[in-house]
């Protein structure tokens, strides 16, 4: 279910979403999507320049942001408060291979008082938004490499040696 089906669209429809990851220098990457641009990078011990957060973190903070949109969208539906609602996620990564996050802790906070069957219902709501479901149902991935581009003229391209 997209951001849009939980906001109370009727009908289901089959959304594209397009963005560009543009190197910008060393281990920085601008993301542009819908005319917003963010950038990541690495921190300053893994080599970058620490300009934004890290592609994994934003993969975490994705998940992180889902579940506060689903919790909000759940709280406003039921005349509830969600001011204050808070998010707060802490994200381990794997000591084996393949690089990857193992696991995420997720504890939603700021929430008003709810009564148990309305705890439990929102738990199934934030359990189910579309980053969840995005990674219990894995989506198929695709990677294409586009056609080289004719290399810089300069004296390494001209088989000059720079010694």
């Amino acid at each position: 279910m997209s951001e849009r089906a939980a906001s109370g669209a009727a009908v289901r429809r089959v959304e594209t979403i397009r963005l560009a990851v543009t190197h910008l220098h060393g281990d920085a990457y601008e993301i542009e999507t819908r005319g917003h641009r963010m950038t990541v990078d690495q921190p300053v011990d893994a080599g970058g320049a620490d300009l934004g957060p890290t592609p994994t973190e934003l993969f975490v903070a994705s998940l992180a942001a889902c579940v506060g949109f689903y919790a909000g969208r759940f709280l406003r539906r039921h005349s509830l408060a969600a001011e204050g609602l808070r998010v707060d996620c802490q994200a381990t990564m794997s000591g084996g291979r393949p690089a990857r996050v193992e696991s995420i802790s997720l504890r939603l906070d700021g929430l008003p008082m709810l009564a148990d069957r309305q705890r439990a219902a929102l738990l199934a709501v934030v359990e189910h938004c579309t980053v969840h479901n995005s990674i219990r149902q894995a989506p198929e991935v695709e990677v294409e490499l586009a056609a080289a581009q004719p290399a810089a003229i300069g004296p390494l391209a001209e088989g000059t040696s720079d010694s």
